[in-house]
């Protein structure tokens, strides 16, 4: 029998038996690969998948993939995107876009997808975002149904990281493991001064080093928005300290080649296990929140610090909010306070006794 090659064919093998489907997340096929039946079964499926019946909601997430709108996502969240919405069509697919429409029938449905996913709750979050984001789209510019039925669907993951940064005391722990090497530890430390991404770090150059400032073009905004980090004392002080083996800032233990994202993630839970800090919950990100909280109790307005880290200025007050907690605010707000009674000389008058 001759095999013809079909691009695309995934192959699952469990419990001794092996399943075939037309892609990863597309439509099981049977019968014996090579067989003119399987052949035509594939060859069916993909012509579905490239003209898909209007009717089904696999056509609405085909036409939200050839979206400008998923265009314009982050190559990073593009990726992890294109995962979930294959899972989204194997699940949904073959549903009436109709069904969407009847929120009291279709939001159980919903639920129990949701639900295969709740070992694992922040998982299920993020597909629930991308459902959402597919529903949406189906609402407005599609019109295709007349609401979003996951709008009201509480999230399963309830944790909030808006006090999670990391302070001086966990800075000392995680510097003292015996797989937090200098590369490293110029990795976190650049963090927690910059607040800028890892997928930014480990591309940021010297070049991008300026007389006053750090200027660089944000990832996360396709690079059409700056970072730009005034070169303050303690940053100054840190990059001194970082030794110039290589065009980028940051390098890894070779002495000379660049982190990669992968690589510096990697070294980074390394680091957290020796240092004795696996169990904590702490992740690379939330030195993001450890800059932002230092920018903001040092007495910055949210719109100079949406400047500093490259947000939108529109959310900067939500993104402040969830990364600087309600303590750190309330002390950022009688600094400043404070330092303007000290700046105008007003005082407050002594309450004199009544006679």
């Amino acid at each position: 029998m001759v095999m013809v090659e079909l691009k695309g064919l995934h192959t699952v093998r469990a419990k001794g038996r092996t399943y075939y489907y037309a892609w990863r997340g597309g439509p099981r096929l049977h019968g014996q690969p090579g067989t003119p039946a399987f052949i035509a079964a594939y060859n069916e499926a993909v012509a579905e998948y490239r003209q898909p019946d209007s009717s089904r909601f696999r056509s609405i997430i085909a036409l939200y993939k050839a979206s400008d709108a998923y265009k314009g996502l982050a190559d990073t969240t593009r990726r992890n995107w294109a995962l979930w919405l294959d899972r989204i069509g194997a699940h949904f697919g073959d549903l009436s876009v109709r069904q969407f429409d009847r929120t009291d029938k279709i939001r159980p449905v919903i639920r129990r997808w949701r639900s295969t996913y709740a070992a694992t709750p922040r998982a299920a979050d993020y597909g629930m975002q991308v459902l959402s984001r597919v529903l949406s789209y189906a609402v407005d510019p599609l019109g295709r149904i007349a609401a979003n039925p996951c709008e009201g669907i509480a999230h399963l993951y309830s944790g909030s990281r808006s006090e999670i940064i990391w302070t001086p005391e966990d800075l000392t722990q995680f510097r003292g493991g015996k797989k937090s090497s200098p590369e490293v530890m110029h990795a976190i430390d650049l963090a927690s001064h910059t607040g800028l991404r890892v997928s930014d770090l480990v591309r940021l150059a010297w070049s991008h080093v300026g007389k006053d400032a750090i200027v660089i073009s944000t990832g996360k905004s396709r690079h059409r928005r700056d970072a730009i980090i005034p070169l303050y004392d303690d940053l100054k002080a840190l990059l001194t300290s970082i030794p110039k083996r290589s065009p980028i800032v940051l390098t890894n233990g070779k002495k000379h080649v660049p982190w990669t994202t992968s690589g510096l993630n990697s070294s980074f839970t390394a680091a957290m296990k020796s240092a004795g800090m696996e169990a904590r919950d702490l992740h690379f990100h939330d030195l993001r929140g450890t800059a932002a909280t230092n920018f903001y109790l040092a007495g910055l307005s949210e719109r100079v610090i949406a400047e500093i880290m490259g947000w939108e200025e529109d959310q900067v007050r939500k993104i402040i909010r969830r990364y600087v907690g309600r303590d750190a605010a309330t002390k950022a707000v009688i600094q400043t306070l404070n330092r303007a009674r000290r700046r105008t000389g007003v005082v407050k008058p002594t309450v004199k006794p009544s006679a």
